[in-house]
């Protein structure tokens, strides 16, 4: 009798846990330049990132097993400064599930490159929301809201504030840190600059564009594919509004990274009127990628 209360507490316990927590987060370690046969510290590294972004509970959202966020991680070591201290870069890349459909929206294909930290084999990674501590919980952290706020965002308008301030947050909290990335003179494209754009009113619209050509074009493709592709070329009208103002800003260089390749997919299939109006458009904002476009018309 003992025994089959323990298991039925075993159970509900890996139940909560499977419902409490956010990501299916693909975690990978790669050190190709780093010399040396002793590799064990690459492999306890994956296993304990894995362990961090996907044991860990980072809202009060429930959200189901089969909700849960799919995304991926890789982190290229091409430094070791020392026994415990490393740079690298990260590889960062967040899907979206389609309404009635097997496929997957790409959200943020993103590379961190300033990226050291220190890790030892073994040593639990502790992570307090309050206080900067090491330069891997709080990058990782700052991303898990980051994928937390894009996604949220992608299902109903503004949507990921909470997440985004949990994110801005971390940037706060280490603005001492001697790392780079999270500072505003560290660069125009990092870590403090993509937090600062999502919660910038004056690029709202970009966030606009997220739910809107998410929740009201994509996931009704499958359905009523016209329907879906006329209101993914009207959400465009957000990305041109913002590239008038501030042609080449970070985060607007973020959503078209993402989005190219399935824009043109899209309006592949497009009337003439719809093809001509995306392909100007997207010539406009993203003029280092114009030729990509003449996929549309060529179909």
């Amino acid at each position: 009798m003992k025994y089959r209360i323990i298991v039925i507490i075993v159970f509900f316990i890996s139940f909560y846990r499977i419902q409490a927590q956010e990501f299916v987060c693909d975690i990978r370690v790669t050190a190709p330049s780093i010399e040396g046969s002793d590799r064990r510290v690459f492999e306890a590294l994956q296993s304990s990132l894995y362990e961090f972004m996907n044991n860990r509970k980072w809202s009060n959202i429930n959200i189901k097993n089969q909700e849960r966020i799919e995304c991926s991680i890789l982190l290229t070591v091409k430094e070791r400064i020392s026994s415990d201290e490393f740079k690298g870069s990260l590889n960062l890349i967040l899907r979206r599930p389609v309404h009635n459909s097997s496929y997957n929206s790409i959200l943020l294909n993103y590379v961190d490159e300033n990226f050291q930290f220190r890790y030892i084999e073994s040593q639990p990674l502790d992570y307090n929301e309050n206080t900067f501590s090491s330069n891997l919980t709080s990058t990782l952290a700052y991303y898990a809201y980051m994928y937390l706020g894009l996604d949220f965002d992608s299902f109903s308008l503004y949507g990921g504030d909470p997440f985004f301030k949990a994110a801005e947050a971390i940037v706060n909290s280490a603005q001492n840190a001697t790392e780079k990335g999270w500072k505003a003179f560290d660069g125009n494209r990092n870590r403090y600059w993509m937090v600062e754009n999502l919660q910038n009113a004056t690029y709202r619209p970009l966030r606009q564009f997220l739910y809107e050509y998410h929740r009201l074009g994509l996931d009704i493709m499958s359905e009523k594919p016209d329907e879906g592709r006329a209101k993914i070329g009207e959400t465009l009208a957000y990305l041109n509004t913002v590239n008038s103002n501030r042609p080449g800003l970070f985060l607007l260089q973020l959503i078209i990274d993402a989005k190219r390749d399935e824009i043109i997919k899209v309006f592949s299939k497009g009337s003439p009127q719809e093809k001509t109006k995306a392909v100007n458009i997207m010539r406009e904002i993203d003029p280092a990628n114009s030729s990509a476009y003449e996929k549309i018309l060529a179909k």
